[in-house]
């Protein structure tokens, strides 16, 4: 880290210092000169201001030991003891990398009455799974969870923590990450693992122009949150292996200055993360009126309608049912573009589907790259075909 130190006595005229900077990231606050978050760190302050007002400053961390930082874990994400998906996906691939440097696979799980659901774990390859079961955690609340975490990692001391991109995992893992003064790498899509434990995290970055391969290698933990669907899961042994660590935290810690009067049941929908067929629209459909086409295709097949950013953004579909980097990441076993050109932030959010089928006019269509078939042709012409043909093989014609 630098950062830069400002000696007021050798500032002068502070008006004529702050016309330096093109970012207006330094302003006059009680007569001194101060320099506020725009700050890009470009030095030009340093170099064109006064002699020796502003200083540049490289502060130098001491080197972490890396030795001391064993194991992988995963944050075990649930809601009153049923553990999310994307937990074994995330337990299946730290399995995969603690093969890689010989360290054990940990998972860490906070609640109240989940000893018979931390046994489940078991199943799935993990050395050790750590438990804080107190009746206070028995709701996510961000103060006792960032409490709990904290206090696991203290103990533990492992060099990574992966965590699900799910909305309490976006909430929990920045605060962690402060809390540590370490480093926090979110939506990875791919994660791998250096001999000296350094973490590969890499996710796609400036619109999905490209793919950032970010490290941590001063820092430990390691920390990484991943999208649902976007790592393979293991199967579960039918023999459990591992033990469970049983752990208690001071009560005083999980005070919290949030308290939950009532919690209302949210009524269950089917997410597109979870349908084995998708149909996405695209810019390709000409007008909302025109996805009642789409939907009866949707139907047919016993899948759910998706769509693209454009159309989302158009209002015709809710944010929920759009695939890609700003939306859902999505794994069915059958996936059929309608009109969807595949730009990288779209393709990112679906190349993992068992079948892609695409349908573009446009031969050049970025999609067919990606697709495993291709339907060159009016989406107007092709889709009421596909429709007439599974209604005569469904005998419904």
């Amino acid at each position: 880290m630098a950062k830069l130190v400002i000696n007021q006595s050798k500032v002068g005229n502070i008006q004529e210092v702050i016309s330096i900077c093109p970012f207006g990231a330094m302003e006059e606050k009680n007569g001194e000169l101060q320099i506020n978050a725009a700050c890009k760190m470009c030095k030009l302050c340093v170099k064109k201001g006064p002699a020796g007002a502003i200083e540049y400053v490289e502060e130098v961390k001491e080197a972490i030991d890396k030795e001391k930082w064993k194991g992988i874990a995963v944050y075990v994400d649930h809601i009153d003891g049923v553990i999310h998906p994307v937990t074994y996906e995330l337990i299946g691939k730290a399995r995969e990398l603690a093969e890689k440097i010989h360290h054990p696979v940990y998972a860490i799980m906070m609640g109240s009455n989940i000893s018979k659901e931390c046994h489940e774990l078991l199943h799935y390859n993990v050395d050790k799974v750590f438990v804080y079961d107190q009746k206070q955690l028995a709701r996510f609340i961000m103060e006792p969870y960032t409490a709990v975490f904290e206090d696991f990692v203290n103990r533990i001391k492992p060099t990574a923590v992966l965590m699900g991109a799910t909305p309490v995992g976006r909430q929990l893992a920045p605060r962690l990450a402060a809390r540590l003064k370490t480093g926090l790498t979110a939506d990875c899509t791919i994660l791998d693992i250096n001999e000296n434990t350094d973490l590969v995290q890499i996710r796609p970055a400036f619109g999905g122009n490209i793919m950032a391969q970010i490290l941590t290698p001063n820092h430990r933990p390691q920390m990484a949150t991943v999208r649902y669907k976007v790592m393979d899961a293991p199967k579960r042994n039918t023999q459990s292996s591992g033990e469970i660590v049983e752990c208690k935290i001071n009560t005083e810690k999980l005070n919290s200055k949030v308290d939950v009067l009532d919690i209302i049941a949210k009524e269950k929908e089917q997410f597109i993360e979870a349908s084995e067929v998708l149909v996405v629209v695209g810019r390709g459909v000409k007008k909302e009126e025109d996805l009642v086409l789409i939907q009866e295709l949707a139907d047919l097949l016993g899948g759910q309608l998706a769509c693209t950013r454009p159309v989302m953004e158009a209002g015709w579909l809710e944010a929920k049912r759009q695939v890609g980097l700003s939306g859902r990441t999505v794994r069915p076993k059958l996936i059929i573009t309608c009109g969807v050109s595949g730009s990288v932030q779209f393709t990112a959010g679906m190349n993992n589907s068992e079948q892609i089928v695409a349908i573009n006019k446009d031969e050049n269509a970025p999609i067919f790259k990606t697709a495993h078939y291709g339907l060159v042709g009016d989406l107007y012409e092709i889709i009421p075909e596909l429709i007439n043909q599974i209604k005569i093989n469904k005998g419904i014609a």
